[in-house]
């Protein structure tokens, strides 16, 4: 039988191989309702913006900088995203991209944690109490 959340997140997985981050490395895809994929995305920069070795190993220029692979996938959508399931690995959404995620019309995120990072645990926090306020369906795979 196929495993549909498996199969999408491990594309989720594959999308995140593309990202230039030395150290962590996200990958978002956006699924209709259908089983059709929406829209991919990675965590990097933003078009344009040098995203050279030694910006992505200072940390405080890669946090200011990096676009989240969530925020990217719902950016590069061309389409409402109404009822879509968003997969995403290997972290939780944070805050930020949770309130992108209910905005954009989402209704579902499927997730892939093998480890919760120390300083993600409130923005993940925030992120679980928004999705459960917005109806949002969570599953952690």
């Amino acid at each position: 039988m196929i495993n549909w959340n498996e199969r999408f997140l491990a594309l989720a997985h594959h999308i995140a191989q593309w990202s230039k981050d030395p150290s962590t490395k996200v990958g978002a895809v956006i699924v209709r309702p259908n089983r059709t994929i929406a829209s991919v995305g990675y965590n990097g920069f933003p078009r344009g913006v040098d995203d050279s070795d030694a910006r992505y190993n200072d940390r405080s220029i890669k946090y200011a900088m990096t676009v989240h692979a969530e925020a990217n996938a719902i950016l590069s959508a061309d389409q409402r995203l109404d009822d879509c399931t968003m997969y995403v690995t290997p972290l939780h959404p944070c805050s930020s991209c949770a309130a992108l995620i209910i905005q954009s019309g989402i209704k579902r995120v499927v997730a892939h944690m093998p480890h919760d990072p120390e300083h993600w645990k409130d923005s993940f926090a925030y992120a679980r109490a928004m999705f459960d306020e917005a109806g949002v369906e969570v599953i952690i795979a």
